[in-house]
């Protein structure tokens, strides 16, 4: 049996939670953080303390960032680190309503994207978006 180096050992798994009934629920964590690579899990306009969520898209594509630089944060990586995006809408239409936000929050990254049309768990969200950030060594 060849004994494995430090160097070659998995790297640790780290999960952060925001707090989302959705998490408790369906069984999954808003972050996880394996190596250099941060995954967010799908996101949503949901304010997770009150469970609230506006009717606007745009109001709705606006908190989604928001939780989801929360879990960025928590996991060591800011907007700016994000190298993938997937937006997922139910309605097409909606989408160039988020574009001067989504520029905002990832021109500076530019990361490879995709946007999908799709039903939502819950009707009345408007937009998901699922990140997958590589995290600046040291942090």
């Amino acid at each position: 049996m060849r004994k494995v180096a430090a160097e070659e050992a998995e790297p640790p798994v780290t999960r952060f939670f925001s707090g989302s009934t959705f998490e408790r629920e369906v069984g999954y964590a808003r972050a996880v953080v394996s190596g250099d690579l941060v995954f967010v899990s799908g996101t949503t306009g949901f304010h997770y303390d009150s469970m609230s969520i506006a009717d606007d898209v745009v109001k709705q594509c606006e908190q989604t960032l928001r939780n989801i630089d929360w879990a960025l944060g928590k996991a060591g990586a800011r907007m700016t680190d994000v190298v993938r995006v997937r937006y997922i809408l139910p309605e097409r239409d909606d989408f160039p309503l988020c574009w001067p936000l989504l520029r905002e929050a990832f021109g500076g990254a530019s990361p490879a994207a995709t946007m999908i049309v799709a039903g939502l768990s819950d009707a009345r969200m408007k937009i998901e978006i699922e990140v997958t950030a590589h995290k600046p060594r040291g942090k």
